[in-house]
């Protein structure tokens, strides 16, 4: 009895210490269990380094999966996307010591968009986050209260007669991908864009101010803008570049001014202006499509990862996987909204492959997205030479590749992605260093060149307009840059929402007249032949010392009208592109 009692005695003194020790017994088997559960996970969660499952029937290891490796892993991948940190005022002009800004003739390639085939885009967010953007929270307030609206629709229409009568402002889904159109992303995108072209050039323009006749002076009133015409906007006739422009002049100008905007069409995604049909430029294209087929040929990895993310991407192959672009389109779909990388989760029937349509019907297609009922005029533009798919986006050759098959089951990698997005950006810069790629470049943008020569001048002389403003596509600025010698550092892939200002100043010292060219906020003018080396004047920017470079308006007044085709031995339009054999080159 007298040991029970002293048993039971030390027992109640010692509780506290035997508690601790049996939760720390506790605690070490939780922690080994779940480090245990975690190496499985890892083990058998990879997705196959194959393209399919592996003969073993497992997975391999993908590595690290959490979001910030994930980000890093495919950052050099979404500068094509323009995430709004990419945004930037960097060089941009506007004011310069000694120099007044007479105008900017600025070129854009629209903001984000919904992938140009169907593809399978469940649980992709392709808004903005949650209403968090103020700029899109104003834009879409001041449209509801300014314009009219469907019943019950979150998107108003423009209303104004012309070309564009009944186009709708914004996207008509706030986080869909919809098919070739506009996101909600880019809306974001231009809006923030507009709001930098408004510090750097509303000011300096005077878009902010109106002339009242008192003695010679000049007084100001706010939000009120010098005359209708000062604006002058070109937009093809696709919702997507519709909208951007108009989003981009949202944060640009006043809101008398954006309601008082008329916007015109331009029947070419070149901005040809009448200068359009050209056999000898569709011939140079043809050229470097097919020595890009040649490449791909070559590289049958690319081929495996370009089918496999197809297959598990694209909806609807009937004519198979041929087209890397068109892959690489579907695939920025998931990498620009950060989305996971797609699983095949059941087993899909293979399709009969039919004989190849038309390609000019499928532009058709492509182009009644937006309005059904301009489809007999537009197939007459295809066929006259006027239009072209975006260039990386449409049509591109068909070579003749080994098909998977369609029942495997599986996850793309993260391998895979790298696979078929390097040999992309390869291809792009070695298509955009190739002389066919400039010499098409020529022949495409002739008349847009000639179109901004006209502006330049009217802007010199005394005209009222100040800002002029062409909405297009990649291939607009793909044209205009390789015309001009532009090298851009991603060959020839242009990032949503790009911007390609030309500044045009006058000397307050000697009435002379001189331009600079800045893409994406950084100046180029010295890259452009007639430009470069002592053919600019170099001046001060700003009172930190930086520099710009301005060209002599009479440079590209005589490139236009003695040099131009020089590299086509050509000596006018017709003559060049009436060549039935362009000018010998290498392949890649």
């Amino acid at each position: 009895m007298l040991l029970l009692k002293e048993l039971m005695r030390l027992a109640t003194q010692h509780r506290t210490f035997y508690c601790y020790v049996l939760l720390s017994i506790w605690i070490f088997l939780l922690i080994a269990g779940m480090y245990r559960y975690m190496g499985n996970v890892e083990t058998s969660s990879g997705a196959g380094a194959g393209f399919g499952p592996s003969s073993s029937g497992t997975i391999s290891s993908l590595g690290d999966t959490s979001s910030s490796s994930y980000a890093q892993r495919f950052a050099k991948y979404r500068v094509r996307c323009a995430p709004l940190g990419q945004l930037q005022r960097l060089d941009d002009g506007g004011i310069l010591e000694g120099w007044k800004l007479q105008g900017v003739l600025l070129v854009i390639r629209h903001g984000d968009r919904g992938p140009m085939s169907h593809v399978r885009t469940t649980g992709i967010n392709c808004g903005v986050g949650g209403g968090t953007d103020n700029l899109v929270n104003r834009y879409r307030s001041f449209l509801h209260n300014s314009s009219s609206s469907a019943s019950g629709s979150n998107h108003m229409y423009w209303n104004k007669v012309g070309p564009f009568h009944g186009f709708p402002l914004l996207p008509a889904t706030e986080r869909g991908c919809p098919l070739g159109q506009l996101t909600y992303k880019g809306i974001s995108q231009f809006l923030h864009v507009g709001d930098i072209i408004h510090q750097v050039y509303a000011h300096p323009l005077g878009l902010l101010l109106k002339p009242t006749l008192n003695r010679g002076a000049m007084e100001t009133t706010p939000h009120t803008l010098l005359n209708s015409d000062e604006v002058v906007v070109y937009t093809t006739r696709y919702r997507r570049t519709f909208q951007s422009a108009l989003a981009m002049l949202f944060t640009l100008l006043p809101a008398d001014k954006w309601l008082g905007l008329n916007v015109r069409e331009s029947h070419s995604m070149a901005f040809c202006f009448g200068e359009c049909t050209c056999a000898q430029s569709a011939l140079l294209r043809k050229r470097l499509q097919a020595m890009g087929d040649t490449q791909l040929l070559k590289r049958l990895d690319v081929v495996e990862a370009m089918q496999w993310i197809g297959g598990t991407l694209l909806q609807h192959t009937p004519n198979g996987i041929t087209n890397p672009f068109e892959v690489v389109d579907a695939m920025l779909t998931v990498l620009c909204h950060e989305a996971p990388l797609p699983c095949r989760h059941k087993k899909r029937s293979p399709t009969a492959r039919p004989a190849r349509k038309n390609p000019n019907q499928e532009l058709v297609d492509v182009i009644n997205i937006d309005q059904d009922e301009a489809a007999p005029n537009l197939q007459q533009e295809v066929n006259n030479g006027n239009m072209e798919p975006e260039s990386n986006e449409g049509d591109n050759g068909n070579p003749s590749l080994p098909q998977e098959e369609d029942h495997q089951e599986g996850c793309v990698e993260a391998t895979h992605v790298d696979t078929l997005m390097s040999f992309a950006d390869e291809l792009s810069k070695r298509s955009a260093d190739h002389a066919y790629y400039k010499l098409s470049g020529l022949l495409r943008s002739y008349g847009m060149i000639r179109h901004i020569v006209s502006y330049m001048l009217k802007m010199i002389s005394g005209d009222r307009t100040k800002f002029v403003l062409y909405s297009g596509h990649d291939c607009t600025m793909q044209y205009l840059t390789a015309a001009l010698g532009i090298a851009i550092s991603e060959g020839q892939t242009i990032a949503y929402a790009s911007r390609l200002a030309f500044e045009v100043y006058r000397s307050e010292a000697h009435t002379d007249y001189y331009f600079r060219v800045v893409y994406n906020g950084r100046d180029v003018t010295q890259q452009i032949d007639f430009c470069e080396g002592g053919k600019s004047l170099r001046v001060t920017r700003d009172s930190r010392g930086n520099k710009a470079d301005l060209c002599p308006i009479e440079n590209i007044i005589r490139f236009l009208h003695e040099d131009y085709f020089a590299p086509l031995n050509a000596t006018n339009f017709k003559e060049a592109c009436g060549t039935t054999n362009p000018p010998k080159a290498n392949e890649f």
